[in-house]
């Protein structure tokens, strides 16, 4: 995973339309074949007369590595950083980019694509290639945990579970919303395991709560269809929290379907606030060291106390300039 994002910034400069891309292509990610993807990339941007490279990522644990020697080379020849995978590529790649007076675009290949739909970056190679050469930069609020910046949302308790079982039948069964939505109801067949929380939210502000999982939003987009009404709170620089009160499997198999019919936020149990800056702590007699997360699709632990916050300096990200409503559904 990268590291902590910059504490500085640097200011983008205005686009003249012949900087170089740099582009890191994660091979792991999406359901298209990696070279049918780099070939396409390669096609639009070689007959635009656009000078590129394009970096092919074949292990995860190279993602890091290599994006950070491409944030390097872009930053030496005044280029611009492309992240072609799914969310937690674009979250990898973004942690380097961010504050680092980069332009930063995208090639969605991931599952969901929220980060990308939210902006109207069409989830088609060839299409997201071709509105990197007529695209405008647009500063996007980016959340923090711990420091490590998340575009999408950030969890503890359940929501990593259902991660975790949703990448293992990804595995067995392939890539597809159907079977993202299966492993999801299987993972739901287990009694979850209830958090002991306290959230101490904006000045002086308490909470106590039992719950099997907290999830931090920072996507327009996902908040919207699952019908959560702080959604706009994030045009206010601020990130909104989701919980949910100690349910049994039915009832969770419910919260499930209101969130497919975009009213998860109509639920009594389902408790929805939006803030700025919230620490989040174990109980006193047991206080954990570390918590399991999830941040952009990514596992990982991270020490206690939990720290979620707005990014000081938002990601120059290049969207499209006249973008298709059908690539936002």
């Amino acid at each position: 995973m990268a590291g902590t994002a910059p504490a500085h910034t640097a200011p983008i400069p205005a686009l003249t339309g012949q900087e170089p891309f740099f582009v890191v292509l994660n091979a792991g990610s999406g359901r298209e074949d990696a070279r049918a993807v780099q070939r396409t990339i390669a096609g639009v941007l070689g007959r635009a007369g656009r000078r590129h490279e394009i970096r092919v990522v074949l292990h995860p644990q190279e993602l890091e590595r290599t994006a950070r020697r491409v944030v390097e080379q872009a930053r030496r020849e005044r280029g611009v950083v492309v992240a072609a995978g799914g969310d937690g590529t674009l979250n990898a790649v973004a942690q380097l980019v961010l504050g680092a007076g980069l332009p930063f675009g995208i090639l969605p290949q991931g599952t969901f694509n929220y980060f990308g739909r939210a902006y109207g970056i069409p989830a088609d190679a060839e299409r997201a290639a071709h509105a990197l050469l007529d695209a405008v930069v647009r500063p996007v609020q980016v959340g923090l945990l711990n420091g490590r910046a998340f575009l999408v949302n950030a969890s503890v308790g359940l929501y990593p579970q259902l991660l975790e079982d949703r990448e293992a039948y990804k595995q067995r069964f392939g890539r597809s919303r159907m079977v993202a939505l299966w492993s999801g109801l299987a993972t739901l067949l287990r009694p979850p395991r209830q958090l002991h929380l306290e959230l101490d939210v904006e000045a002086g502000q308490t909470r106590t709560l039992r719950t099997p999982t907290l999830v931090v939003g920072n996507n327009l987009l996902q908040l919207e269809r699952v019908g959560i009404e702080e959604a706009e709170a994030l045009e206010r620089s601020r990130l909104v929290a989701m919980t949910v009160r100690p349910v049994g499997t039915l009832a969770l198999y419910g919260l499930l379907i209101r969130g497919a019919f975009s009213r998860l936020g109509e639920a009594d149990n389902v408790s929805s606030f939006d803030f700025s800056c919230m620490r989040v702590r174990g109980p006193r007699a047991s206080r954990p060291r570390r918590f399991k997360v999830a941040m952009d699709g990514e596992i990982s632990w991270l020490p206690a106390p939990l720290e979620f916050k707005v990014a000081p300096h938002p990601l120059p990200l290049l969207v499209p300039r006249h973008a298709d409503p059908a690539d936002r559904a």
